[in-house]
């Protein structure tokens, strides 16, 4: 997955850097405050069960982005195999989510902030290289 921002406009959540659209931010969100409630950690019954809510469409949601007045609940939707796919694969690759198969349980991880680091550190390295002539 490649994550393109942009250091002038960059936002506070972090979910609108690493996630295309909006419909997926607001499930990848979702999944990690559910993941949260249990103590960071999920076994792979719990994550199909959150996976078969949103494809079902019964995952009821509260509306954040309303006044806390007007909060409304609505449903939240979205295709199980997408889920899988396009949120949970690229959060487990980007070491946001860790899956320990011996316990077969998917946990928050901090890897991404670690890789972040590292990826700044590599760039450090290279712009400290001399030029390579030919």
């Amino acid at each position: 997955m490649v994550i393109l921002f942009d250091q002038f406009n960059l936002p506070e959540d972090p979910f609108k850097i690493i996630f295309a659209t909006e419909q997926q931010q607001v499930v990848a969100k979702h999944l990690v405050e559910y993941m949260k409630s249990n103590k960071g950690e999920i076994n792979k019954t719990e994550m199909s069960f959150f996976a078969t809510q949103l494809h079902e469409g019964k995952m009821v949601v509260q509306e954040n982005r309303m006044p806390p007045i007007l909060k409304k609940t609505v449903t939240l939707s979205y295709n199980k195999r997408q889920f899988y796919d396009r949120i949970l694969t690229p959060m487990k690759t980007m070491g946001l989510i860790d899956y320990d198969m011996y316990k077969k349980v998917y946990r928050l991880s901090d890897k991404f902030n670690k890789l972040m680091i590292r990826i700044g550190l590599l760039w450090l390295r290279e712009i400290q290289q001399k030029p390579v002539r030919g």
